[in-house]
């Protein structure tokens, strides 16, 4: 065997040497480079938000104090990236999130995980048993407990500043676990019908909000209901199962009633999901356009108190039916576009203040009456008007997953008609809206359903039109995504 000299070796070497890193580094620019534009990093993260037994209750109009915790409220963390894009979303289990606290929740994330306001939206599941925290109503709670106790009985926390530390440490939390994913997306239909519209023609020709069950005198609903169920699943590529998931669907989050904390129907939503997809699963909830929509069937004399978990299986029923079905996300092209526009508003004059400030106070609120109830509604409204500036300032953002996935969020509580609208003119085959977004004005009516008034129209701080006006706001702004 003629052996070869060391020269010649050592070159052949060289050569092999030459040859294997030209292949890696055409290996890596084919295997890290390109498929890196497709690559997703996801992570998830929720912090408990439950503040103390004997903190007031949100929902209502009379005061309610809690009395335990049926099952604890979250802010739930979603951070999506692909490339330099960086989103974060966040879902409370709570009535509604204010602009001042959305605010400062977005402008300390940005701040900690270098993500563009723009990028990040902070939404409310619209629990009407968790916490109230607003300034106008739990001052009067406070007043009321003054001038009746001589102190104030509830415990001392400052929830909103509570609330923004636990929405940030979610985010970072989610940042922090950042990992390869892959997206699933779709929507079907719920089968079984647990929404329904609240409003309805009367036979005297007037419009009535729930206007009680078997009442004789209802003709038909005012509007239709949305059953679709939108779905955003992020599942681990290599161990193939789901880490998280976005749920919307379009009904008012008041069906558990009580005095107990609960996330309402999406905390047996998530119970369920876990049963299928693990204990570690993480299930994030957000209202669509529900305004004029709840779970009240009007031609059923009484529904079980165990319909908050009828809701919640057949919502979840028709999840696990579906996610099989989804289409995986083959090519994301992230990104958010963000629009802040002005809406009409109603105004308030000085005399109009005073005068519901004192009829607030002598509004005696212990009959438990409906028409009290809207009464109270009603006077807090006008004291909310206090302040306001012409128009209301209200912010549309919508972002893009991929060619056929979109999502807009919108503040306020949205008429199922706007989001229906938005939703035939949209781009994209799959849009998802989520309402009561880092914000909420009120109600959000259609400009129809103004002149039939009734409880969600007298208590609306835009003017007619309002809502059309952010309908066209989003499709133009998802027809520039597309």
């Amino acid at each position: 065997m003629k052996l070869i000299s060391k020269g010649a070796y050592l070159l052949c070497m060289f050569i092999l040497l030459n040859q294997n890193l030209k292949a890696n580094q055409t290996f890596l620019e084919s295997s890290n480079t390109k498929p890196a534009k497709k690559v997703i990093r996801a992570g998830v993260s929720q912090m408990d938000i439950t503040p103390p037994v004997g903190t007031p209750l949100a929902g209502y109009a009379e005061e309610r104090v809690s009395t335990a915790i049926h099952d604890t409220l979250w802010s739930k963390a979603i951070v999506l990236e692909q490339g330099k894009e960086k989103f974060a979303f966040i879902f409370c289990d709570l009535i509604e999130v204010s602009w001042n606290i959305s605010k400062a929740a977005r402008e300390q994330i940005s701040h900690h995980i270098n993500i563009p306001v723009k990028n990040i939206i902070v939404a409310a599941t619209h629990s009407h048993t968790g916490p109230e925290f607003r300034e106008g109503r739990i001052e009067r709670y406070r007043e009321g407990q003054m001038a009746k106790y001589g102190k104030v009985n509830y415990p001392k926390i400052d929830y909103p500043k509570f609330l923004v530390e636990q929405i940030v440490t979610a985010v970072i939390k989610a940042n922090d676990n950042l990992q390869i994913v892959t997206i699933e997306a779709g929507n079907t239909e719920q089968q079984e019908q647990i929404s329904f519209n609240r409003r309805f023609y009367m036979k005297d020709g007037t419009v009535r909000f729930n206007p009680g069950r078997l009442n004789p005198d209802i003709v038909k609903p005012e509007g239709p209901i949305d059953p679709d169920v939108n779905m955003l699943m992020l599942r681990n590529p290599q161990t193939k199962k789901l880490n998280g998931g976005l749920t919307v669907f379009a009904m008012h989050l008041d069906v558990i009633g009580g005095t107990k904390f609960s996330a309402d129907y999406a905390y047996f939503l998530e119970q369920n999901l876990k049963k299928s997809f693990g204990v570690s699963f993480m299930s994030a909830f957000a209202a669509g356009a529900c305004g004029n929509i709840n779970h009240i069937n009007v031609k059923e004399a009484k529904q079980n108190e165990s319909y908050v978990l009828k809701a919640g299986q057949a919502l979840s029923k028709t999840v696990i039916k579906e996610v099989p079905n989804l289409k995986q996300v083959e090519k994301p092209s992230f990104k958010m576009l963000s629009r802040h526009i002005k809406v009409p508003g109603v105004h308030a004059t000085i005399g109009k203040l005073a005068s519901a400030k004192k009829a607030l106070k002598l509004l005696d609120t212990s009959p438990d009456s409906a028409n009290t109830k809207i009464r109270q509604v009603l006077l807090e409204k006008t004291l909310a008007l206090e302040g306001l500036e012409k128009d209301v300032l209200m912010e549309i953002q919508v972002f893009r997953v991929d060619k056929e996935t979109a999502i807009v969020g919108l503040p306020g509580e949205i008429f199922v008609e706007l989001g229906l609208a938005i939703k035939r003119n949209s781009p994209f085959k799959n849009t998802i809206v989520m309402t009561l977004c880092n914000d909420k004005p009120s109600y959000i009516p259609t400009k129809e359903a103004f002149p039939h008034g009734s409880y969600e129209v007298e208590v609306a701080i835009v003017q007619p039109g309002g809502g059309e006006i952010m309908v066209k706001t989003a499709i133009d702004l998802l027809k520039k995504l597309d």
